[in-house]
Order: C-alpha cells, then structure tokens, then sequence
C-alpha cells in the first residue's frame, strides 16, 4: 500500500492537468449510502423497486411517490464534504486538478470548494418548474410537504438524469473534453458498469490511468496504478503536492 501510494504521489506531483472521475464511492464516506452495495439503496425494501422509483416514467406516472421516496432518501443537503473532497479542492487551487467528473448528484464538491465540476446525473440542488422553468433551491423540494409545485402550478422537477433520460450533452461534451486534453486521470469510487457515464474513460488515451475503488473494476488491466482501498484512505495519506 505504502509504494503504491508513494507512486500516486510521484503521478500527481509530475502531471499538470489531471481529471477526476468519480461515483458513488466518493460520497459513501461523508455517510450518503450508494445504490448497489449489499447496504445499498437497490438491496432495501420499498413499496416499489427504487430502480423504477428512479424512472422517468415512475416520476411522471405515480409523481407523489417519487417525491416520498426522493425526499426521504436522496437528501443530501444534511452531509458534509469529506477527505476525499477537500483534497480534490486543494489540487483545483494548486492549479494541478482542472476538472472533476461525477455520477453524483449531491454537490458536495462543490461544497467542498471544487468550481469545476461537470455532474453527469445532474445535482439535487438544481430543481426547475417543468411548465415555466423557474429556478428553486434544494431546501425548498425538500422541506415541501407534497408535490413540490411553482406559483405557476407546474411541477417543479429536480434536475436529475433518471432512468429513460438523456444526459445532459454540455455537460457530457465539456467532461470528455477534459478527459481527451487530461495527462492523469484518477477514477476513483466506482465500479465503472454503469453506462453511459463509465464509457468516457475510454477518451483518455494517456498513460496515466490510475483507478482506486475497494473493488476490482473491468479496466484494471488498461490502468498504469490500481489501488484497491477506501478513497478517504487512499487521500488522507497524499497530502498536499
């Protein structure tokens, strides 16, 4: 652990523009439960199977239980940015990360300082009237009683890819832009099968790949360093370059 760590090292002190592409994994730390862990939110009983819950087709079809279940588990806004965050941050500052790319929908990279952040599943704290496209804060879907509406009466939607919708194609452009003119990427809490989002990091074409999850993920054979343990490990032993 302790020369792979000292490699990460070496990587981050001698690249210039490194890209982070992360999941679930990143988030688990500051307490936010992941979807297919044994723990997981995929493995727990509801009413209804959360992967349908998570549709576009559920949302528009049964929108009050969507919002239960929304409201009551994807709530973020309570957790804090951890070792794993704060470090990304810092690189920013240092003029060594130039970009994250995330399947999180939590903003705590932001919150955590981060200013260039491209999230791929859209973030909880973008929320917009589905009639008038008014604009309205997390804390306001949140602490709504039922279904979250604007003054206009329209629906107001979480800006959240669910199931059976597009990425957003900015956003989708501007991260393999970052991955294709990155020297070091660094995936880390993820276990790379959930498309289309895992399939950007084949834009990297550089050598330094370097993957760190708790588990083996299907392009540990294309990665130049595979460090299999907890990101806030893995970051609290870095420190700064």
């Amino acid at each position: 652990m302790e020369d792979k760590i000292e490699q990460l090292k070496q990587l981050i002190k001698e690249s210039n523009n490194i890209v982070f592409f992360g999941g679930a994994g990143v988030s688990t730390e500051s307490g936010i439960p992941d979807f297919r862990s044994k723990d997981g939110l995929y493995n727990q009983h509801y009413k209804y199977p959360p992967e349908d819950i998570l549709s576009h087709t559920f949302f528009i079809n049964n929108t009050e239980e969507f919002f239960k279940f929304y409201k009551d588990k994807m709530n973020s806004l309570k957790y804090e940015p951890n070792i794993t965050h704060i470090k990304l941050a810092e690189f920013e500052n240092m003029g060594k990360l130039k970009a994250i790319v995330t399947q999180n929908i939590d903003g705590l990279h932001q919150k955590a300082g981060s200013k260039v952040v491209y999230e791929l599943h859209g973030s909880v704290l973008r929320n917009y009237c589905m009639r008038c496209k008014k604009f309205f804060n997390a804390e306001y879907v949140f602490n709504c009683n039922d279904i979250p509406r604007c003054d206009c009466g329209g629906i107001v939607k979480p800006d959240v890819v669910l199931y059976e919708e597009e990425l957003n194609n900015a956003t989708l452009e501007n991260s393999i832009r970052a991955i294709e003119n990155a020297d070091m990427l660094i995936v880390g809490g993820t276990s790379l099968t959930v498309y289309p989002a895992s399939g950007l990091i084949r834009y990297f074409r550089r050598k330094n790949l370097v993957l760190i999850n708790k588990d083996s993920t299907p392009y540990d054979n294309r990665a130049k360093l595979v460090i299999n343990d907890s990101l806030g490990k893995v970051f609290s032993y870095i420190g700064n370059q």
